[in-house]
């Protein structure tokens, strides 16, 4: 169930996260066309660009550990005896849960405390709790996958982290 809960989860991001990186790039674009064919900035489309730059981080975190896509140090881990090598990931589970729990603690403090508002142009005006709130909302993502340890584990002993 967890299992099934976490591939959905990952799902959903991937298709935010393709989603926001295309807004990134049609916002980079549009700035980049306006200013070659009137001559003169379209003033917000770098400030645009950049509310989306969090989320971008923040998601492809999870994305990329559930892919088993993370920087790891294998070359002791896969030495050790099957047991050894099960326990360290069971610790590599636990650590991630910790990091997890950290991201929605400290992440929702951040969130809480965002009162300015990010000025993207003269008239439009984003609350910074839009950026702050990618930071629990990856830590919530994080401790699903880490909930679902055996199934995570079971994926990159299969050589996804090659």
């Amino acid at each position: 169930m967890l299992g099934r809960l976490s591939d959905a989860a990952d799902r959903v991001v991937l298709i935010v996260s393709v989603a926001l990186v295309l807004a990134m790039l049609g916002v980079s674009i549009a700035g980049i066309t306006h200013q070659a064919l009137l001559g003169e900035p379209l003033v917000w489309s770098y400030s645009l660009a950049r509310l989306f730059l969090p989320w971008v981080a923040m998601l492809s975190i999870t994305v990329a550990l559930k892919r088993g896509e993370h920087v790891a140090l294998t070359f002791l881990v896969i030495r050790l005896p099957s047991s050894a090598r099960r326990l360290c990931a069971w610790i590599g589970v636990v650590v991630l849960a910790l990091f997890a729990a950290a991201l929605i603690w400290f992440g929702t403090t951040f969130f809480l405390g965002a009162t300015q508002l990010y000025m993207v142009s003269g008239t439009i005006q984003v609350s910074t709790r839009w950026m702050a709130a990618s930071v629990p909302v990856a830590g919530l993502v994080l401790a699903l996958h880490a909930l679902a340890g055996p199934r995570l584990m079971a994926l990159q002993g299969s050589g996804a982290e090659t």
